[in-house]
């Protein structure tokens, strides 16, 4: 299960980090999701800084189960509140949050597995 768990893990702060570093360099992607949402531009480093604490709570989390349980739970809660956010403006871009927060999830319930 530890594998699994690993892989997952692995994978996820890999996309978080790319996804911070589109948030950093204001990529047009980013800007304009950010923009279809009503989220201030200006603050995207706030939430790029949320995405690079949970990869990095992820990597910890394989020699240390319960930072990685944690920073899985809390990079699910992230893309929670970016799906709300999605729905509240009627943006249809509301997958990819959809999605991470799944995967978010099962890598909480694989980490929590594998302990």
């Amino acid at each position: 299960m530890f594998a699994a768990a690993a892989i997952v893990s692995v994978l996820l702060a890999l996309l978080l980090t790319f996804s911070a570093v589109g948030k950093l360099t204001k990529s047009d992607m980013q800007v304009e999701s950010m923009t279809n949402v009503n989220f201030p531009v200006d603050k995207m480093w706030m939430l790029a800084i949320a995405e690079l604490a949970g990869a990095v709570g992820l990597i910890v989390g394989l020699f240390w189960w319960p930072i990685g349980l944690a920073a899985a739970l809390g990079v699910a809660a992230y893309f929670l509140g970016a799906v709300v956010m999605h729905v509240r403006a009627n943006d249809k871009a509301v997958a990819p949050a959809g999605v991470l927060a799944i995967v978010a999830l099962a890598a909480a319930v694989l980490i929590a597995l594998a302990a």
